[in-house]
């Protein structure tokens, strides 16, 4: 079993919502109003006020063909509007 973190803008989360559940994932997990700092910029929840938006936290816990399956859409919402995506081993309890 995999897991995928996927941290991205909050403005994308239906578009990676509609990608995860056409390449039929299980099911996931949304953290929303994530904040933090990456290589270039803090990202707060003051943002929103901007209409930048804060950042949303994506966790999957699926087999590596959804992955797969959803690969090519994700890169593309995450290489136009910014974000990142993990995919590393899971073990259930």
């Amino acid at each position: 079993m995999k897991r995928l973190d996927l941290i991205f803008s909050e403005r994308e989360l239906d578009a990676i919502l509609t990608a995860l559940e056409n390449a039929g994932a299980p099911g996931y997990t949304v953290m929303k109003h994530a904040t933090g700092r990456g290589p270039e910029t803090i990202v707060s929840e003051d943002m929103e006020f901007s209409g930048l938006g804060a950042n949303a936290h994506v966790i999957v816990f699926c087999d590596e063909d959804i992955i797969n399956k959803t690969r090519e859409n994700i890169k593309s919402i995450l290489n136009y509007y910014g974000g990142v995506a993990y995919v590393s081993e899971a073990t259930p309890l």
